[in-house]
């Protein structure tokens, strides 16, 4: 691994321990790389609000974010930007589409605004993307219901999650073995310590289900 795609996977492991840890059951290290790019610029999206308490300031971070995406889908990427840099090698390699990223960014700014949510913006269209890059295209509809459970655990409505995951498992049967580690993070939901979450993420992954 080199010294750039270490400091990313650093940074996922620190800001999102939980799709970290489900990375580890990537078996390829090219699509386990691809994978944290996407998490990395996801963590960098998150972090804003922490760095900045004025909404316009959010905002104007945020547009620099989606200026940025104009040169990843280029494939001309701000040079000496470790996430940028890899964000646009894991789209020119995987021919990722770029609307889950503009939406991404769009959900942001409106959150700094105090707007609801947008859960498909937020989780379900990064998890369509994380399948795509272990798994290649065709399996967007396939996560939607997975998406929108970790979304609703993540905003608190627990009771509405749960009650997504036998449509999410009966969806998930079409999943490909390889993808399914961008939804396993779900089978830790709720646990503490990473020896526990794994655990659940090994029995998970054995049985296809979350």
């Amino acid at each position: 691994m080199t010294s750039a795609a270490t400091t990313l996977d650093d940074q996922v492991r620190a800001a999102d321990p939980d799709r970290w840890l489900s990375s580890r059951f990537v078996a390829d290290a090219q699509a386990r790389s691809d994978l944290i790019a996407l998490y990395a610029f996801e963590a960098e999206l998150m972090a804003i609000p922490t760095r900045v308490t004025q909404p316009l300031l959010a905002e104007m971070r945020y547009t620099w974010w989606a200026e940025q995406m104009d040169g990843v889908f280029s494939d001309t990427p701000r040079k000496g930007h470790p996430v940028l840099e890899a964000l646009t090698d894991a789209v020119s390699r995987h021919g990722l589409d770029r609307a889950p990223f503009d939406a991404l960014i769009e959900a942001h700014i409106g959150r700094v605004h105090s707007q609801p949510h947008d859960l498909d913006a937020f989780y379900v269209g990064p998890m369509q993307t994380a399948a795509h890059i272990l798994a290649g295209p065709g399996h967007e509809a396939t996560v939607v219901e997975a998406g929108r459970m970790w979304g609703l655990s993540q905003v608190g409505r627990t009771e509405e999650a749960r009650g997504l995951k036998s449509a999410v498992n009966r969806s998930l049967k079409g999943l490909p073995s390889q993808a399914f580690p961008a939804v396993l993070h779900l089978a830790a939901a709720g646990e503490t310590g990473e020896g526990l979450k794994r655990l659940r993420m090994v029995w998970s992954s054995l049985r296809g289900r979350v």
